[in-house]
């Protein structure tokens, strides 16, 4: 088949979950045969800026449509609405068959962005960036979800979880699962500068916003069972919140080794600092599937996570990882504890994950599971 992927963010320049499992995805549909093209901004799609890229990228699927053929569209996120639209006003008998893969649900996204509270403190609050975004985006965002997920042949969703999401939120007759996956890609190392010598360490990757509940974390270190036992955490990324997050290290006396910001990391410094930690946190309000859990498990590392969202159905609670209620500073700095106070027992753990995302998550098994979607979706086309 001839397969036409249309994304907003890709790597190199955007460091986007959304971006990365998109070439992931290609690459496992590459390896079973078929021909892929991926469209993105730049000279051969979409041009101009990322905030016009929905408008921009009609013009570029409009000729991928008419010189590349497609038997398959898939558009991803919301950014694919008027893609969407120009496919289903173009195509004849059928084809190209439409797909809409959403890792998230906007309406579920916009509700993240809200204050984290525990025993009746409030532990941080969105930014101005964050109600901007709640006010003024998140209500695009969703109309085009909607769209989007109402001119899709076929809506697909990272985990069970956010399934259940797009029904309820976008009106989605039946959205189907579709995990991401990892390990597709060309790997690489680089070292993050001052970070060389660290080991053994707790490490939380991803953009410095509320929803990753960061706050929650550092409350979690500041307790004297993670005090005592001498822990140390690596925050690698960068976002809105990080000045607020720096202040609130000091304010809890979590000044390095304690804690140490690392800022903005390349996949390639992500998998080598996975290679060096003890474990990864995920202390999120709210995801949809996480890739950096999954690079996680492929390093072998287990994953100690918020039990929200697709996270369950990644993160097996005692097996591959530990799951904690979220917003929950006590309950995360036990797990936290457990991990540093068992190190046989959180190697075994992160070997069922790696063993796990073997048998499930790498992309050439997603894209058997993609096929067998598309098969599906053409048959009750056809009836």
């Amino acid at each position: 088949m001839r397969v036409l992927l249309i994304a907003n963010t890709l790597p190199p320049h955007d460091l986007s979950g959304v971006g990365e499992q998109v070439l992931q995805l290609a690459a496992g549909l590459t390896a079973r045969g078929h021909e892929v093209r991926v469209l993105g901004r730049g000279s051969e799609g979409a041009r101009g800026p990322k905030a016009l890229f929905p408008l921009a990228v009609v013009f570029a699927c409009a000729r991928a449509l008419s010189v590349f053929r497609p038997d398959v569209v898939q558009v991803h996120e919301s950014d694919g609405a008027l893609a969407a639209l120009w496919v289903r006003l173009a195509r004849r008998r059928g084809r190209p068959l439409l797909l809409a893969l959403l890792q998230v649900s906007y309406v579920e996204e916009r509700r993240a962005v809200r204050p984290l509270r525990h025993g009746g403190r409030t532990l941080g609050a969105p930014g101005s960036v964050e109600r901007r975004f709640r006010r003024l985006k998140a209500p695009l965002q969703i109309l085009l979800g909607r769209l989007t997920a109402r001119l899709a042949d076929r809506v697909l969703a990272p985990s069970a979880a956010t399934a259940a999401e797009l029904t309820r939120d976008y009106g989605v007759a039946r959205a189907r699962v579709l995990p991401n996956a990892t390990g597709g890609l060309p790997w690489s190392v680089e070292t993050v500068p001052g970070a060389v010598d660290e080991r053994d360490f707790l490490l939380f990757v991803g953009r410095l916003r509320i929803r990753k509940g960061v706050e929650v974390l550092l409350e979690a270190m500041a307790r004297p069972v993670l005090a005592a036992a001498g822990a140390r955490l690596l925050i690698a990324g960068d976002g809105e919140h990080r000045e607020n997050l720096e202040r609130r290290a000091a304010a809890l006396g979590l000044e390095a080794p304690a804690v140490r910001f690392l800022g903005r990391a390349s996949s390639a410094q992500v998998r080598e600092l996975l290679g060096r930690a003890r474990a990864l946190v995920v202390p999120s309000i709210y995801e949809g599937m996480p890739l950096v859990v999954l690079e996680a498990m492929s390093a072998g590392v287990p994953v100690v996570a918020s039990r929200v969202s697709g996270i369950p159905e990644v993160v097996l609670d005692g097996e591959t990882g530990w799951l904690v209620p979220c917003e929950d500073p006590p309950a995360l700095a036990e797990a936290l504890a457990a991990v540093l106070a068992d190190p046989a027992e959180a190697r075994r753990r992160g070997a069922a994950g790696r063993a796990r995302l073997e048998r499930e998550y790498r992309p050439v098994r997603i894209a058997e599971r993609w096929e067998s979607l598309v098969e599906h979706a053409r048959a009750e086309g056809e009836r």
